[in-house]
């Protein structure tokens, strides 16, 4: 594996623990206003490289097919979303400001299924650094080897508040920090894990590349509207995590066209 695919598989794991490890830093649960602001960053970051680093590359590609270039990324698209909509029902997990777990019933503790929600979370997120990755090593025309670090570079960004807000309310709830620590960098391990997974399989892959970077868009816009969106907007109104959304979104658009 060479260096460039190194860099874009650990990048985003390596934002994870940094943020994770926030916790050693700060005193107290987080605020409302930085988690709205965290959530909206995050939101934004993913929708932004779901278009630009997945769905416009993944019709791109289909352009042979003239007028229906848009079904690989259709279909696509929907079976992401419906893959993670399953996932979301099957793997037990709790939501951060919640006490009502999701998913199939089980004995496993608060802490323990705040990180499953994570991991869910990040689950798209390995799957979409890895489709593109494997898209370059095929030589695809559409994917370069600075597109798949743009991406890369954008959700490593965007875990870094997402390590902090599994770690800090873990050790708001009595866990040690070092502890709190651990589980935070742990949820992020899915990444590289799946981004791994996804490039040895290269060669599989390339005939159905189109479908593939557009089922990790779609896994990842079911995390944005499903999880993300809901805690930016719950409890008194607020514009912070709206204003914060558009920081990221611009920020992870950029990123991708400058860098792509």
């Amino acid at each position: 594996m060479n260096t460039e695919i190194l860099s874009a598989v650990l990048l985003p794991f390596l934002g994870t623990v940094i943020g994770s490890g926030f916790v050693f830093f700060l005193k107290g649960e987080m605020s409302r206003p930085l988690q709205r602001s965290l959530m909206g960053f995050a939101a934004g970051v993913m929708v932004a490289a779901s278009v630009w680093s997945l769905i416009i590359p993944a019709m791109d590609q289909s352009a042979h097919m003239g007028k229906l270039a848009f079904l690989p990324a259709f279909i696509g698209v929907w079976g992401g979303f419906l893959f993670l909509l399953a996932l979301d029902h099957i793997i037990p997990h709790l939501h951060l400001n919640s006490d009502c777990p999701e998913g199939m019933a089980c004995s496993l503790g608060k802490n323990t299924m705040m990180v499953f929600a994570v991991a869910l979370h990040n689950l798209p997120e390995g799957m979409a650094v890895g489709v593109v990755a494997a898209g370059w090593l095929s030589g695809s025309e559409t994917i370069s080897a600075a597109a798949a670090l743009a991406l890369s570079l954008g959700i490593a960004l965007q875990n870094l508040p997402e390590g902090a807000i599994i770690s800090m309310p873990l050790k708001s709830n009595g866990m040690k920090s070092g502890r709190a620590f651990a589980y935070g960098a742990l949820s992020g391990a899915v990444e590289p894990l799946g981004a791994v997974l996804t490039i040895l399989l290269a060669s599989f892959v390339t005939p159905i590349l189109p479908y593939l970077l557009a089922f990790a868009a779609g896994a990842m816009l079911y995390v944005v509207v499903e999880e993300l969106i809901p805690e930016m907007s719950a409890g008194e109104h607020s514009n912070i995590g709206t204003i914060f959304f558009a920081v990221g979104f611009s920020l992870m658009m950029v990123l991708d066209v400058a860098l792509g």
